[in-house]
């Protein structure tokens, strides 16, 4: 009786049954050092991220300095017409209504009418126009004017420069758009340029044009607003004057 003997390979048996174990031998192999080395590689953001605005500046050359001045300018003026041109600081509503109750309870001496020309901007003007409330109609609208158009100086205080700025911003980008494209034809050789001083020359050109359209665009939006409501405050004003002039003939 003969025993048949199995067929199968030795070498079978010493083979491993599935490659796919290599792998992840060898992730198992990998120290733990270089494993947190790599997954804090993957978590923190690239060294350059931390400092894109110190990069940027450093990319768009020189010509960027002439440009940041400008912002930080813009934003000043911006910040202190907000902070100055509050409508309750230059106008308020109930000013007009106590000053003719004033007038009707005879109490507008030159102590009061002194204290209302310091309150605010309206009561400037409705301290003129009591203080020389006996002058004739022309003389007294004269006055009245003079005084309004010193407060509107005063509320337009800064405007024109940023109106400035909005104009200059983006001829300061367009200047530093004509130093890249110097760098760049600077840079260029018959046997072959440089493209470390390409890219340099094309981040001059791009860098500066984009910050100086950034930078005019809102202060041409601010210019715009401001200049409306401060339109609108003298008309606040002159109806206020209208208002006392016409208490005061009754």
């Amino acid at each position: 009786m003969h025993t048949e003997l199995s067929t199968t390979p030795v070498d079978s048996f010493i083979r491993p049954k599935s490659t796919c174990q290599a792998p992840s031998m060898a992730r198992t192999m990998i120290p733990r050092e270089t494993k947190m080395t790599v997954q804090s590689s993957c978590i923190l953001p690239p060294p350059h991220a931390r400092f894109v605005l110190l990069s940027i500046v450093t990319q768009a050359g020189w010509p960027i300095w002439p440009l940041l001045a400008l912002s930080v300018a813009a934003l000043a003026i911006i910040i202190e017409r907000l902070l100055s041109l509050q409508t309750r600081s230059i106008a308020p509503p109930e000013l007009t209504t106590q000053v003719i109750q004033l007038v009707r309870a005879q109490e507008d001496d030159a102590q009061a009418i002194a204290k209302l020309r310091a309150s605010s901007a309206l009561g400037r003007v409705l301290a003129q126009l009591l203080q020389h409330r006996d002058l004739p109609d022309a003389e007294l609208r004269r006055s009245v004017e003079d005084v309004a158009q010193d407060v509107a100086y005063s509320l337009n205080r800064y405007l024109p420069g940023l109106a400035m700025i909005a104009t200059v911003a983006p001829l300061m980008g367009l200047f530093g758009t004509v130093v890249g494209m110097i760098e760049i034809f600077a840079a260029y050789r018959p046997d072959g340029s440089d493209p470390t001083e390409l890219a340099r020359g094309i981040s001059i050109a791009l860098y500066n044009t984009g910050l100086g359209i950034l930078i005019a665009v809102p202060c041409l939006i601010a210019h715009r607003y401001f200049k409306s409501h401060v339109e609108g405050l003298m008309l606040r004003l002159e109806q206020s004057a209208r208002r006392l002039r016409d208490s005061l003939r009754n």
